[in-house]
């Protein structure tokens, strides 16, 4: 979803004029029904309701045509972080992403967001007949009929994961709201130390770059470091329309990842992201690299 975000923000950027307001003015109205009013139980103002259904015959209908989920009524969205941003924005384009959270221990679906009633910023809420409490270091525990028994012929590693009172230990960190909604943290295994004392959640930090169009891949560095610091892989194409228009050399990758301006470009996006992070979570170094992080070169495994 973060590459359908990106076209569609660089197609609105793009725009002028007339063109440009209804592109904007569609995801303000869109936001206003579907989330302010329809997804609280509420009736949205006739003039809301009249604009937002002439945006989902035309501007709407459009958008989901170009990217092929026309004839899609939602869309089941799991297994890896979504930007709350990214999420709010295709709810308000009328496109309904199904959020959720689970393991193949607990038979997928711990928790998702409801048709109506759901919050942005959590991973929904938890299914009937399961039960999640939060145990020692925010780790989320899971127990119901759905939880596995344990796997196969390996005694030892099902003790492991299995608290005293039968609950499963997912090794995911996060907490739960009043409204028994999961908000996910983060990877317990994932959380860094630096060198300070000071605990970083990767992930969080991670997901919040990737809102960025100039930012294809972004690895966190900070494990017992003075400070955090991150590997960028650039979206070549956004970064190459960037130089050519600032006449700054692109004649390949390498020289534009090694060229002074393009790095304190990236950086300075990178501040206005990070503006709301503590000081010890904020990336204070980048180094820019001219080529995708692979499984074939030993950067990605096959489940990232």
């Amino acid at each position: 979803w973060e590459k359908v975000y990106d076209g569609i923000q660089q197609k609105i950027e793009t725009s002028s004029g007339v063109l440009k307001w209804l592109f904007e003015d569609s995801v303000r109205t869109g936001r206003k029904h579907n989330l302010v009013y329809k997804n609280q139980g509420k009736r949205a103002p006739f003039g809301v309701t009249l604009k937002f259904f002439l945006y989902k015959l035309t501007i709407f209908y459009l958008i989901k045509k170009v990217v092929g989920i026309d004839r899609g009524n939602f869309f089941p969205v799991a297994g890896a972080p979504l930007s709350d941003k990214i999420n709010e924005f295709m709810q308000s384009i009328d496109v309904h992403l199904i959020y959720g959270y689970g393991l193949s221990e607990t038979t997928a679906t711990v928790s998702c967001f409801l048709e109506k009633g759901f919050t942005i910023g959590t991973v929904g809420k938890v299914m009937p007949e399961v039960e999640v409490k939060i145990g020692t270091n925010d780790e989320i525990l899971v127990k119901g009929k759905t939880v596995m028994k344990g796997y196969y012929k390996k005694p030892v590693e099902t003790a492991a994961v299995f608290t005293e009172d039968g609950f499963f230990r997912t090794g995911d960190a996060g907490r739960l709201t009043g409204n028994n909604e999961i908000i996910l943290t983060e990877r317990i295994k994932d959380l860094y130390k630096t060198s300070n004392g000071k605990y970083i959640a990767p992930q969080m930090i991670e997901t919040r770059m990737t809102e960025d169009k100039f930012i294809d891949q972004i690895a966190v560095i900070g494990d017992e470091r003075k400070f955090v610091s991150a590997l960028i892989v650039p979206d070549f194409g956004h970064l190459k329309q960037y130089a050519l228009e600032h006449q700054i050399p692109c004649g390949s990758n390498e020289e534009l990842v090694e060229n002074k301006e393009i790095h304190d470009y990236m950086f300075g996006r990178i501040e206005l992201l990070q503006a709301q992070f503590t000081s010890y979570e904020k990336i204070k170094k980048i180094t820019l690299l001219p080529h995708p992080f692979t499984m074939e070169s030993g950067e990605l495994t096959n489940t990232l």
